[in-house]
């Protein structure tokens, strides 16, 4: 799987879906006056060499690093731990980890005024498109090719092909820092209590369904803000089924890509569960947090899709012996063109380093320390999902089922894991998850969906403002 990008003008507008950054307020890095050379010596603190091991950027002491982290799911306290192993390793440095919601509305002005941050946590549904700030992006290949705090190779730490999502034209522009795993999560003692197994296609799903309404139950639900978790289900779903094609169809923005047989037969499925009421009603209005405590504390949906995060952002309020597991996505079919254990399995959590940031080197040093096998381990045991960096999860999985599914999951899977990154790389969450709350909702029609979500792909496609990337 590999991603190039395509030139076609320099951003001229925005976006077709997500807001664009201002471009004309930065230059790029290899100009940037605040930068000073390694082995030079600037005003009011010292710098070692490139050539120092243990500080490969440059890393002025003292000085300061303004860390900008999304506060999701993960939290950030797993990146002050990095913060201050950073302030560990040089003495009279401060790590300044801040929190942020929407990094478009958020950090908009900073990139406009030259002054983002020094590493961005771009995570969340107000994630910066990629596309438009990918000139104002430091490579990070230096990072991935210096040793971490335990004195190995960062690129020997990491597991295959995590770097290939944040590589274009063998620039190194984004980080994604957690190894997600994507499924249906469910309880086990729930299931285990009443008999049920997890669905291993669609029509198995919607027999499920039928259980779960005697149970006075709901087989699905949903929040407002994350309605496209199911837009997610429903790619996996179709790329299972169909195979590639579909993939690259979505990431090459090509015509008719949503009318694929694959999506529509899984489309026409989830319709059929919306209209047999199997979906509780009223996620367009309900926060999405609430919504998931309704399934993991309340019980009163048996599934849910969700990245591997599910665990750590709803610990609080999960029912206690819950034993949240997940599985893989249904199929439509039993013979389907990828096995039914094949998985969404992707990095994310995407780190970026901005090239007009006051502290390019501490930036990158912050990313060295959260590559370390030391923040690496922290991040799993107190998160409960596995970064990049191998070998940090036990095989109790800290106590974690969810986690120990996880593990289980890439297992099953081998090498039938995928991904893919159009939605992301060109800003639509906000255009689809409007859409996905209505067809959730059981006011738009698979027929409608598919006219709605091909509308936006089409837009992008058209805009010769925007950057393109072929995935082949």
């Amino acid at each position: 799987m590999t991603y190039s990008l395509h030139r076609r003008g320099f951003l001229k507008g925005a976006l077709a879906a997500g807001a664009l950054i201002p471009l004309a307020a930065c230059a790029g890095g290899g100009d940037d006056p605040k930068a000073t050379p390694a082995g030079s010596e600037p005003a009011g603190g010292e710098t070692t060499t490139q050539a120092d091991p243990n500080n490969p950027f440059g890393l002025k002491v003292p000085s300061d690093v303004d860390a900008a982290i999304f506060n999701g799911g993960y939290g950030i306290a797993y990146a002050e731990f990095a913060g201050a192993m950073v302030e560990k390793q040089h003495d009279g440095v401060k790590v300044k980890v801040s929190k942020i919601q929407d990094a478009t509305t958020e950090l908009q002005p900073r990139f406009a005024g030259g002054d983002p941050p020094d590493v961005i946590d771009n995570a969340g549904k107000g994630k910066i498109g990629l596309a438009a700030i990918l000139d104002q992006l430091e490579d990070l290949n230096d990072v991935i090719d210096s040793n971490n705090y335990e004195g190995d190779p960062i690129r020997d730490t990491l597991y295959a092909g995590v770097l290939e999502p944040g590589t274009i034209d063998d620039k190194l522009a984004v980080i994604n820092y957690v190894l997600t795993v994507f499924g249906l999560w469910y309880s086990a003692s729930l299931f285990e209590e009443n008999g049920w197994e997890p669905p291993k296609t669609w029509d198995d799903a919607i027999a499920l369904g039928a259980k779960a309404k005697e149970k006075g139950k709901y087989l699905f639900l949903w929040g407002n803000e994350a309605s496209d978790y199911y837009m997610e289900l429903a790619i996996t779903s179709a790329i299972k089924e169909g195979g590639d094609e579909v993939r690259l169809a979505l990431d090459n923005l090509e015509e008719g890509c949503w009318s694929k047989p694959a999506l529509q037969a899984v489309f026409g499925k989830m319709e059929e569960i919306v209209k047999a009421g199997y979906v509780k009603p009223g996620g367009g209005g309900t926060q999405f947090t609430a919504a998931q405590a309704a399934w993991s504390q309340a019980q009163e949906a048996l599934l849910y899709p969700s990245g591997a995060w599910i665990e750590n952002e709803m610990k609080s309020q999960t029912k206690e012996d819950f034993k949240m597991t997940g599985t893989p996505v249904p199929t439509v079919t039993a013979s389907p063109s990828k096995p039914f254990e094949a998985i969404h399995s992707a990095a994310d959590e995407p780190y970026i380093v901005p090239s007009q940031g006051k502290n390019v080197a501490g930036g990158k040093e912050f990313m060295r320390a959260m590559l370390s096998k030391e923040a690496a381990t922290n991040f799993a045991k107190e998160i409960l999902s596995p970064t990049i960096v191998k070998d940090t999860v036990p095989e109790d999985g800290f106590g974690s089922t969810a986690l120990v599914s996880q593990i289980g999951m890439l297992g099953a899977a081998g090498d039938n894991v995928f991904t893919w990154k159009f939605n992301a790389f060109y800003g639509m969450g906000n255009d689809t998850v409007v859409l996905w709350n209505s067809f959730l909702d059981g006011k738009l029609s698979t027929a409608e969906l598919t006219s709605k979500l091909q509308e936006v792909t089409d837009a992008i496609r058209n805009d010769d403002a925007i950057e393109k990337f072929k995935a082949s």
